[in-house]
C-alpha cells in the first residue's frame, strides 16, 4: 500500500513530542498538511521545523483550558478544511484510586473526553460535507485491562473509549470513522516519568523498575512512538474506510486479552 495524503489536513494534538509528534511526522511523510496543537510554542516550532513538506502549521493550546481549546478549534476551521483529527493528550498522574482526590477527576475529565468532544463537534461539519473524516485517539490499553497504579488514568480512559464507540455509530454513514489506538509502554516522557514515580516511591532502582516492566511484555522490549504512528497513518488513510468503532492495540503482546 502507497499511502498518499497530499489533499488532506491534519489535526494533531499534542503534536510537539512522543507518539503525537511521530503521528505528525507520519502523517507530513504521507503528504498531509499538519496542524499541531500543544501548550510549548518552542516545542511546537522545533516540532514543526522537523515534519516533511511544507504548509504546516502550530497553534499553542492549554488542554487545561476548555474555552482556548474550543475558539482554537473555531479558528483552525475557518480557515482550514480538517479531514483528519488526532487526539491525544498528557495522561493524568499516576497513583492509587482510593488516593485520588475529586478535583483530579475532573481535570482529567476535561483533558480528554471534554477536549476530544469539543474538536470533534467543531471539525465533524466540514468532515460530513467532504464525505471523508478521520478520528483517532491515543488513549491506552488500560481501556481494555486496567493498569496498575493508574486509577484515574483508567476511569477516564474507559470514559473516553465509550464516547469514541458511541461517535463512531452515529456518523459512520457520513464516511467518517472514529478509532481508538491502544499504545502500550512506549518510550516517551510519561513513561519515562511512571518509571521514575515507582522508583521513588518503591526504592527500587530505575533499572528494576525498567526491568519489571519490560517481563510483562512477550515482544521483551518497550515500543517506539513510530509504531503507533504507523497504526494511526493508516487509520487515517482511505485504506482504512471500512474500520470504524474499534480498538488498535499496538503494545507488543502485553495486554492480556483479545
Amino acid at each position: 500500500m502507497n499511502i498518499n495524503l497530499t489533499d488532506k489536513t491534519a489535526v494533531v494534538c499534542g503534536g510537539s513530542a512522543g507518539i503525537g509528534f511521530a503521528i505528525a511526522k507520519q502523517l507530513s511523510s504521507a503528504g498531509a498538511k499538519v496542524i499541531l496543537l500543544a501548550r510549548n510554542a518552542d516545542r511546537l516550532n522545533t516540532a514543526l521545523n522537523n515534519l516533511d513538506g511544507q504548509g504546516h502549521l502550530f497553534y499553542p493550546v492549554d488542554f487545561s483550558d476548555n474555552d482556548a481549546v474550543k475558539t482554537t478549534a473555531q479558528i483552525i476551521s475557518k480557515e482550514h478544511a480538517v479531514d483528519i483529527l488526532v487526539n491525544n493528550t498528557g495522561g493524568p498522574p499516576a497513583g492509587p484510586l482510593l488516593n485520588a482526590e475529586s478535583d483530579a477527576f475532573f481535570f482529567a475529565f476535561q483533558a480528554h473526553l471534554i477536549n476530544n468532544h469539543l474538536l470533534s463537534q467543531t471539525f465533524i461539519p466540514g468532515m460530513i460535507e467532504r464525505r471523508y473524516g478521520r478520528i483517532i485517539n491515543i488513549i491506552s490499553t488500560s481501556v481494555k485491562i486496567p493498569l496498575h497504579n493508574l486509577g484515574v488514568s483508567n476511569t477516564i480512559r474507559g470514559a473516553v473509549g465509550n464516547w469514541s464507540k458511541t461517535l463512531a455509530n452515529e456518523v459512520a454513514q457520513h464516511g467518517i470513522t472514529v478509532n481508538n489506538i491502544l499504545p502500550g509502554a512506549t518510550e516517551t516522557e510519561r513513561l519515562s516519568s511512571i518509571i521514575q514515580n515507582k522508583s521513588n516511591k518503591t526504592g527500587q532502582p530505575l533499572e528494576t523498575v525498567k526491568q519489571e516492566m519490560l517481563n510483562e511484555i512477550p515482544a521483551g522490549r518497550f515500543g517506539k512512538p513510530e509504531e503507533a504512528a504507523y497504526a494511526a497513518c493508516f487509520l487515517a488513510s482511505p485504506f482504512a474506510s471500512y474500520i470504524t468503532g474499534t480498538n488498535v492495540v499496538v503494545d507488543g503482546g502485553r495486554t492480556g486479552n483479545l
